[in-house]
């Protein structure tokens, strides 16, 4: 059995506190990713050699953008992006500073989700609308994106869950949130009890999300 003194460390307010940062920047970050990623993911989409309008060079820069910063550690990425975040938000610290790198390390792994889960309509549907006289705009709004709607949603989910590990990695840098109690107390002060709790709190954060992401795919896959 664990002992109560195993716990002694733990200090509900410093947790609550820890918790409500990481949750923020995980929700703004995420919000922002979406407004990035999901107009992203769609312009590879439709720049693709089978998208409704092939464009090879622009599909090529831009793809080549989207690997190059996926392919950057996020650690690293936070770091490198240090005088960006100054110059936007004031500080490159705490939750503020964090949200810029998440961002930015967030939309492109996104965008690629997108690109794919957009993929897998099927072309019968979309030839069937173009035979309408429905114009790029409209297929991509109104046949496109609602086809493609549980994937999307699943690539949210997955994104979601990736930013709940990438400010798990910003806490060693200073953003505060889960991660950052864990270094500085679990890690730095060897109290293991605030290590297993923050730990414990991530996992219950991710299965919370995708017990969540799985529960609306579901929900929009009947419809």
């Amino acid at each position: 059995m664990i002992s109560p003194d195993f716990f002694a460390n733990i200090d509900p307010v410093e947790i609550a506190r820890a918790s409500g940062e990481t949750l923020g920047m995980v929700g703004a970050s995420l919000l922002l990713s979406l407004a990035l990623g999901l107009p992203l993911g769609v312009w590879l989409s439709v720049t693709s050699r089978q998208g409704l309008s092939p464009n090879p060079l622009l599909y090529g820069l831009l793809s080549f953008a989207v690997n190059v910063l996926r392919s950057i550690p996020f650690v690293i990425l936070f770091i490198l992006l240090i005088p960006v975040t100054l110059a936007l938000v004031g500080t490159s610290l705490g939750v503020k500073g964090a949200i810029p790198p998440l961002v930015l390390g967030a939309a492109p792994f996104l965008a690629r989700l997108v690109e794919s889960a957009l993929r897998e309509v099927d072309r019968s549907v979309i030839e069937a609308t173009q035979a309408l006289g429905a114009s790029k705009r409209q297929i991509i709004l109104h046949t496109l994106l609602p086809e493609a709607l549980p994937g999307l949603i699943a690539a949210a989910t997955v994104t979601a869950i990736a930013l709940v590990s990438y400010t798990a990695m910003a806490g060693v840098v200073g953003a505060g949130g889960l991660g950052d109690l864990a270094v500085r107390y679990g890690y730095q002060r060897f109290q293991t009890d605030v290590m297993v709790v923050t730990v414990v709190l991530i996992i219950a954060l991710v299965q919370g999300l995708q017990m969540l992401g799985d529960a609306l795919v579901a929900r929009v896959s009947k419809k």
